[in-house]
């Protein structure tokens, strides 16, 4: 999981680029990764340009819900990087990261290190409640999320709020990670961008052991399959409700 080395970082090279890639992101991983950006982002712009485009909004909000539920469950039955138990630690293993990067001290790790970690939980909790209680909104003036019809109206004006306020703390959220990557790839020259494309890292940070063999790509296609089923008759079985929206 982790190397903590004895000596300081000197140089920004100190993460040198291998000849050697080893896999360590599966296909999963990546297109979870990749797929919620684009479908925050899609949602943002979508929400901007008005009750129009609501539909494309929701479309998006569904894409964000069946990729954390996804990952969620990935990060249980996934390849060994994308398990939770493989890099999720505890506040002393975060302390212990935070003292070694504020001593220069070298550290290693094949997946996340300890507050990559939090931030993907954080992402992944923020974000999926922000889809979910989306399911529950209104616009107060001429569309109803399709789950409003479960819940009185003060309720879902209630989550309506809550999820515009959300939006800031994803906003908040996503720049620190953008952030924190940035550095990682400009001071420590670490190639973490290019390994959520590829899904591979240099060797000197990946141990032979470490890498994994394959993406698991059968399980993984039958469980987006299963969730997207799971969400379409969802939501052809909600009730819609009896009343209009202005009344609403």
């Amino acid at each position: 999981m982790t190397t903590l080395e004895n000596h300081r970082i000197t140089s920004p090279t100190s993460y040198r680029e291998a000849a050697t890639l080893r896999r360590v992101w599966d296909w999963p991983t990546r297109l979870v990764h990749w797929g919620l950006a684009a479908s925050i982002l899609g949602a943002y712009v979508s929400n901007r340009l008005g009750a129009s485009y609501f539909s494309l909004h929701l479309f998006f909000g569904y894409a964000t819900i069946v990729l954390i539920v996804f990952r969620l469950i990935w990060g249980v039955v996934g390849t060994r990087h994308a398990r939770f138990v493989n890099f999720l630690e505890g506040p002393r293993g975060v302390l212990r990261y935070v003292s070694a990067v504020g001593r220069k001290r070298r550290t290693r790790y094949a997946g996340h290190n300890p507050l990559g970690a939090l931030m993907v939980i954080t992402l992944l909790l923020v974000t999926g409640a922000q889809a979910v209680l989306g399911l529950f909104g209104n616009d107060e003036i001429f569309n109803l999320g399709p789950f409003a019809g479960l819940v009185s109206k003060e309720a879902s004006l209630f989550f309506t709020s809550l999820h515009r306020r959300l939006f800031y703390v994803i906003v908040f959220a996503v720049v620190f990670h953008i952030g924190a990557v940035l550095i990682h790839v400009f001071v420590k020259r670490e190639p973490l961008i290019l390994a959520m494309i590829t899904g591979r890292k240099p060797a000197d940070i990946v141990l032979p052991e470490e890498a994994i063999a394959s993406s698991r790509s059968l399980l993984a296609i039958l469980l987006f399959v299963a969730l997207t089923a799971a969400l379409i008759f969802s939501l052809d079985v909600a009730p819609r409700p009896d009343t209009d929206i202005a009344s609403f």
